[in-house]
């Protein structure tokens, strides 16, 4: 019988969907939360500025909501079209990407939401994006594991107890399983 050498690679995923072992339904109550979490502080900006404009909480949601998809689907171009211009401001222009993305979601919730004027619409995503970084950063604290033996992170290179975002994988003879 021949003896099988075996070796193991890890691939980490890198996704943003459930890892493998995670409960589809905690990934979903982050989804939520994060998603109030921008309500919240889309309805904070309109309270603080006085040219942003939402006619309630459910319009607050669905402006998230647009904020969100223009986000998923926009923003990564517009980054990426614009890196020249990100990088001699320093990242700054960044703020206008955000601006951009909010006032094409008040164009497109007509007038739930609205934003009028360049500054305000600045001003509105500056204070949005400060306050959703915030409310993530001590909801993503309050999903860190925490206890005795836990390295922390997460990244490459350091192991969290709580999940396996890896593959193993075997040689056997000339092939890999």
């Amino acid at each position: 019988m021949q003896k099988i050498k075996v070796t193991n690679f890890r691939f980490h995923t890198g996704g943003q969907g459930p890892a493998p072992g995670q409960d589809p339904r905690q990934w979903v109550a982050i989804v939520l939360a994060k998603w109030l979490i921008l309500a919240a502080s889309v309805m904070l900006a309109a309270y603080l500025i006085d040219s942003i404009e939402v006619s309630g909480f459910l319009s607050a949601v669905f402006a998230a909501a647009a904020i969100g998809v223009l986000n998923l689907f926009f923003r990564p171009v517009l980054l990426i079209l614009t890196l020249p211009i990100n990088v001699l401001s320093l990242g700054l222009f960044t703020f206008i990407i955000n601006a951009l993305m909010l006032k094409m979601a008040s164009g497109l919730m007509g007038d739930a939401f609205s934003v009028v004027g360049f500054w305000s619409t600045v001003f509105g995503a500056i204070v949005i994006s400060a306050i959703n970084w915030v409310l993530n950063a001590v909801l993503a604290d309050t999903q860190r594991p925490k206890g005795p033996g836990f390295r922390g992170g997460g990244g490459p290179g350091q192991s969290r107890p709580d999940a396996d975002d890896s593959i193993d994988m075997r040689k056997k003879g000339d092939r890999w399983e």
